[in-house]
């Protein structure tokens, strides 16, 4: 089964520009962990979680106001292509302890997957829980 088949593809964004805090509205009002940033153009340029604001602001202090979310997000961002394999988005979550992972086609995002979808999905029972297994494990 390929990614495209069970990523998600309204998904909410943010551009390096917006302000700090109005990321953190999204991120409060969708009760989620991670916004993409994304350039006007659709090209993935970073992401933000919950935990870059808390560590690179809030921990040092900075004002969330005026502050933009390019200056807190994780620029390396791990990715997938729409036409890999489940089992390998289950790899690659993984591997690199993530839960959400952005689905891009030549740079641009065109849609997210997480671990919760591939629970979802029957045909992937096994490497959703070995994925969630090794992503729990402490450092």
């Amino acid at each position: 089964m390929m990614v495209a088949s069970l990523m998600n593809t309204n998904v909410l964004t943010v551009t390096p520009e917006t302000d700090v805090s109005q990321a953190v509205r999204l991120l409060t009002h969708y009760d989620i962990g991670s916004l993409p940033v994304v350039q006007a153009d659709g090209e993935l340029r970073g992401i933000v979680t919950d935990r870059d604001i808390l560590t690179r602001a809030v921990a040092m202090e900075t004002e969330l106001g005026g502050l933009a979310v390019g200056a807190v997000m994780t620029r390396a961002v791990v990715t997938i292509p729409p036409d890999a394999d489940v089992r390998e988005a289950a790899a690659v979550m993984a591997a690199h302890r993530i839960r959400r992972l952005p689905v891009t086609k030549n740079r641009r995002l065109v849609g997210v997957i997480t671990l919760a979808d591939l629970a979802r999905a029957r045909s992937c029972d096994m490497e959703a829980s070995l994925a969630l297994g090794k992503i729990s494990m402490p450092g």
